[in-house]
């Protein structure tokens, strides 16, 4: 519930504005979770409510952050339909706050740090789209540097499956549209995990999973800031720890697929590549 007493909640609903579906441009809800981010945010935020999709919602769930993470929210409080400053439990804690908040046909989320290419790319993305057939839309992302330097585009796509879902997140969440219904299906984010809360969500419909629409377009740029930024071995093993929890595979195929990806890593840092 919104509740326009709070001095550090703010947006368009509380003067009484809100948005809805439509049958010629479904509800887009994006959501960024925020902790301590002037840095980049300021970029972010004006990189989404620049966007020229007639349909979309952008909410803000915001840690309690001490430097100048308000402000900034402040700064746009007529442009973005909901924020709040609060303390939470981490990154999980404050999406699925935004998941009960959203309104929109589809959910996707943008890091503090990230954001849109260009101001037509969730137009691009949502060409041709159809909520009550299509659950997943999935484009192209950059992975940049602090600084904003590319350090590499996602590949194009030919084709998804599955199986790619053993090795690695191959859905990028910058690029991704999660229809609501999925949400309501296998419910809302892990909190107790730190680093690949939204691979688990998808790994929950594994069996059983959706068609996903592939868009070539490069949308969102993923900066090298987060909570995982040089936690590779941290993060291999929450996505073992999930790929067993969610029974994808047999155990002795979960051993051998998570040894492969640690063998890959350790090659990669002796070549000195990094993610």
């Amino acid at each position: 519930m919104v509740n326009s007493s709070d001095p550090k909640c703010g947006g368009r609903r509380i003067q009484g504005y809100s948005k809805q579906s439509r049958p010629d441009n479904p509800l887009v809800s994006i959501i960024t979770a925020v902790y301590n981010g002037e840095q980049f945010l300021g970029q972010t935020v004006a990189s989404i409510v620049e966007q020229t999709y007639p349909n979309f919602e952008y909410i803000v769930i915001d840690g309690g952050s001490t430097d100048g993470t308000v402000g900034i929210l402040q700064r746009f409080d007529h442009q973005i339909d909901y924020w709040v400053s609060e303390k939470d439990n981490g990154i999980s804690d404050a999406f699925n706050k935004g998941i009960c908040l959203a309104q929109g046909d589809y959910i996707m989320f943008q890091g503090d740090g990230d954001g849109f290419i260009a101001p037509d790319s969730l137009a691009q993305l949502m060409v041709g789209i159809d909520p009550t057939h299509e659950q997943i839309v999935c484009g192209r992302i950059q992975r940049t540097s602090l600084q904003g330097e590319i350090l590499y585009t996602s590949r194009p796509w030919k084709k998804f499956s599955k199986y790619s879902l053993l090795f690695r997140m191959s859905l990028p969440h910058q690029g991704l549209l999660t229809h609501r219904s999925l949400f309501e299906r296998y419910g809302v984010f892990d909190d107790k995990l730190r680093f690949s809360m939204d691979y688990e969500h998808l790994l929950r419909a594994y069996k059983e999973f959706p068609k996903v629409v592939l868009k070539n377009t490069v949308v969102a740029r993923w900066r090298c800031d987060g909570v995982g930024n040089n936690r590779t071995l941290d993060v291999l093993g929450e996505y073992d720890q999930i790929k067993r929890k969610n029974h994808v595979a047999p155990n002795l195929i979960l051993t051998l697929i998570h040894r492969w990806t640690l063998l890959k890593y350790q090659i990669k840092t002796m070549l000195g590549h990094h993610d």
